[in-house]
């Protein structure tokens, strides 16, 4: 249900114009993703929980989302940095096994990703509209507290 909440979020963001891109592509990269499913404690101090939709990455601040699509399905999710890594060469980001399902790469352990950091916006969320019965991923956009992201 959060992969489905973040997603409708970015959505909605670049549906509204919430979006910059030619920032979003300077600091977008593109290389291999693995993903781990044991630990204890996060760098950031938190307890590390294999479902969460969380990732390590080397230098992005701790709490910056992410959306990281496999390059080979075509699947996305947003991911929340809470800890440091990954430590194997030629790797740019660790996600969670949660995380994971959702991309498709369980199977190999490593794919081929495109990630991009999402920023809050200082712009207030417009007025919530009410969504057709048929789409609960508006709903669950609508019901959210008002944060705005966009591509960093």
């Amino acid at each position: 249900m959060k992969q489905v909440r973040w997603a409708a979020m970015a959505a909605f963001a670049m549906l509204m114009g919430a979006v910059s891109v030619n920032h979003a592509e300077a600091a977008a990269q593109t290389g291999k993703a693995s993903y781990y499913k044991h630990g204890k404690r996060t760098a950031s101090g938190e307890r590390f929980n294999a479902g969460d939709y969380t990732a390590a990455h080397r230098t992005l601040p701790f709490g910056t989302r992410v959306l990281v699509t496999n390059l080979k399905t075509g699947k996305s999710v947003i991911v929340r940095v809470n800890d440091r890594g990954p430590f194997v060469k030629n790797r740019i980001i660790d996600v969670s096994y949660g995380a994971a399902k959702v991309l498709g790469m369980t199977g190999a352990g490593v794919a081929m990703v495109k990630i991009v950091p999402l920023q809050k916006t200082a712009a207030a969320a417009p007025a919530p509209v009410a969504p057709p019965a048929t789409a609960p991923a508006a709903q669950t956009v609508a019901e959210n507290d008002g944060e705005v992201f966009s591509l960093r």
